[in-house]
């Protein structure tokens, strides 16, 4: 029967109160068919989650219907924090709008920024250094760690766990102070730039990010022994949230979400980028499909961006970090303060910059901890983009948790949103 039908046509039962008429007329309103009948124990309930509560990340709205406390169906509202992202990139310079990537998975913003320089470099034609490729790996397999983390400790202190959340909070805090060393600024980093990244790598910052990836696997063996055989934390999260490889697939997960149903692709090995191919690792699988998979593939694949961190040190060539094409990225600070061109060249990509060819389109994504980010972009000559478009893997994994929380039971249903790990900044761009 269709709630509206309901609604309208008093003579017919309810199980809801005459208050909750306007929550299922929102539903109704997404064209949401619910099936109403009788209740007469009064355990059928629809229940708002969100967008206040802090599980929710403060922005994101479930519309529960309740059977004493399953799940029956659910409805996700977002939008509550649309801010026009892409707009705003069609009215700023390529590289005026970096420091906005920064801010849209605010976990991991070194990723965003080379998302953004990839897929601006491969419609302009521009070759980046070999050094300044490595650097931008080491740069993202960092902010992946970082992200994983912070998915790490607030996802098990949804299960009850809070002092697991100041540990890994511990580790980040460490990686703040290399990103800190590393580009200038701890959290919304902005270091990459179009042609290669800001600055080289000081001795000081490579000596930080060797004693981190020394000290690290260390830390992650005794996460290890404290969860993986602790009966609470399983009993939370094992078959909690399952979603089948085929919906998986259907609704568009990316990232270890869908690694998570035994499907092992990773854009760094499949579509290869800056120099993945040069670099050996594996790519973690499960076959659960359930929040303790996701548990699993999360923390392997932080063990995996260890490995690759080591392999850039030792392979990373010397040389420049920055095209040396003046009309496609930035002089050096030495050209603009001590020569008259390097000033004028430094003012022209201020004002003007890059212009990709009148027509030239392309989409460009890269393996962001969340799954595929990619950009879009059309161009029409000038210095911003005609068109630009965002692929963001907290949006689309947000279609598959609606299917997860199907049939669950409504405490599980924090512990199922911090599997999933969705930020609210890049999937209401």
């Amino acid at each position: 029967m269709d709630i509206n039908e309901s609604i309208l046509d008093k003579s017919k039962p309810t199980f809801f109160p005459k208050h909750q008429n306007a929550l299922y007329k929102s539903l109704e309103d997404k064209h949401t068919t619910v099936e109403v009948q009788e209740d007469p124990l009064g355990t059928r309930m629809i229940l708002n989650m969100g967008p206040q509560h802090p599980a929710t990340h403060g922005v994101l709205r479930l519309l529960l219907d309740l059977e004493g406390e399953t799940i029956i169906k659910n409805k996700l509202d977002i939008g509550y924090l649309h801010r026009g992202v892409e707009k705003i990139a069609e009215n700023k310079t390529y590289q005026e709008f970096m420091p906005y990537t920064d801010r849209m998975d605010y976990l991991s913003p070194y990723s965003n920024n080379v998302a953004l320089c990839t897929a601006v470099e491969k419609v302009a034609g521009i070759e980046v250094p070999e050094r300044a490729h490595y650097i931008r790996m080491i740069g993202c397999e960092l902010a992946r760690i970082s992200s994983h983390l912070l998915y790490l400790g607030a996802m098990v202190m949804d299960a009850g766990a809070i002092s697991f959340f100041i540990w890994t909070f511990r580790e980040r805090e460490r990686l703040y102070d290399i990103f800190d060393n590393f580009g200038g600024h701890r959290f919304t980093i902005s270091h990459s730039r179009i042609g290669g990244v800001h600055n080289d790598l000081s001795p000081e910052c490579i000596g930080m990010i060797k004693e981190f990836v020394d000290t690290f696997p260390n830390e992650i063996k005794d996460w290890r022994k404290l969860l993986n055989r602790n009966r609470i934390f399983i009993d939370r999260n094992e078959n909690i949230g399952v979603i089948t490889r085929e919906d998986a697939i259907r609704y568009g997960l990316t990232g270890p979400n869908l690694r998570a149903v035994g499907v092992p692709y990773d854009i760094r090995k499949f579509e290869s980028y800056a120099r993945y191919d040069k670099v050996d690792f594996d790519i973690p699988t499960r076959l659960e499909g359930d929040n303790l998979g996701r548990y699993f593939i999360r923390v392997e694949e932080m063990e995996q961006s260890i490995a690759i961190i080591r392999q850039c040190l030792e392979k990373m060539p010397s040389g420049s970090i920055r095209t040396d094409d003046a009309k496609k990225a930035y002089p050096s600070k030495d050209e603009v303060y001590y020569s008259m061109e390097g000033m004028i060249h430094d003012f022209m990509m201020t004002d003007t910059g890059i212009c990709p060819p009148d027509g030239a389109e392309s989409y460009h994504a890269i393996e962001a901890p969340k799954g595929e980010l990619g950009f879009y972009i059309q161009s029409d000559g000038t210095g911003h983009p005609w068109r630009m478009k965002i692929n963001s893997p907290s949006f689309t994994n947000l279609q598959g948790l609606e299917k997860m929380l199907d049939g669950e039971m409504i405490a599980d249903t924090v512990v199922i949103i911090g599997g999933v790990d969705p930020v609210m900044g890049e999937s209401d761009k």
